[in-house]
């Protein structure tokens, strides 16, 4: 059954990330994205919920603005190991940095979600946190990963669904949050926002 059996308006991802994309594909939801170029810089006050939160609504608001109807959907994912927020690396220094502190240790992956209706800007907004544990990794192991290209454009500078599988031993909560996009949380948003 497909979800718009379920969800009545259009969805558009307010986002080109093809992980996002292949996700609600692979639940059959029927979209459409459109990039939302925005400032994404961290402002010192934002703790990290409030940080994703507030990117997750204002890519959502920006794409809700050009149109007249649908739910845009905006989501922003971070890392945070030992109360730092790691996004995206800025190069691969960064990303031997990053992996360097995931190495053995816990850490959160936090994604914020934001459901705007287009046609009145009502929107709903929340989180999904999952919990991850990476094995311990050699410099040669790391130098390996980055070497490969696949932390570049990942926040935490890996990707579970790639080949960081091989050193990660045990999560807690959402999967898909960790590859970028609580899907789960999304479907309910929608329904939500439907029922307003």
């Amino acid at each position: 059954m497909k979800n718009e059996h379920f969800i009545k308006e259009k969805l558009v991802l307010a986002s080109k990330s093809p992980r996002r994309a292949e996700i609600l594909s692979a639940v059959n939801w029927p979209f459409e994205a459109i990039a939302a170029n925005i400032d994404e810089s961290h402002n010192e006050s934002e703790d990290a919920v409030a940080y994703v939160k507030r990117l997750a609504a204002t890519k959502a608001r920006v794409v809700a603005d050009g149109l007249s109807s649908g739910l845009v959907l905006g989501a922003d994912t971070v890392v945070i190991v030992q109360g730092e927020i790691l996004g995206q690396p800025r190069d691969a220094e960064d990303a031997r940095r990053m992996l360097h502190l995931l190495s053995g240790k816990w850490h959160e992956v936090l994604t914020g979600v934001a459901l705007m209706r287009a046609r009145d800007s009502h929107v709903l907004v929340d989180i999904e946190t999952t919990r991850v544990r990476f094995a311990a990794m050699s410099d040669t192991e790391i130098d390996w990963y980055v070497a490969t290209g696949e932390p570049m454009d990942k926040a935490g500078a890996y990707a579970i669904q790639g080949k960081a599988a091989l050193f990660i031993e045990e999560i807690e909560g959402d999967y898909f949050n960790i590859v970028g996009l609580p899907v789960r949380l999304v479907y309910e948003l929608a329904r939500r926002i439907q029922a307003i």
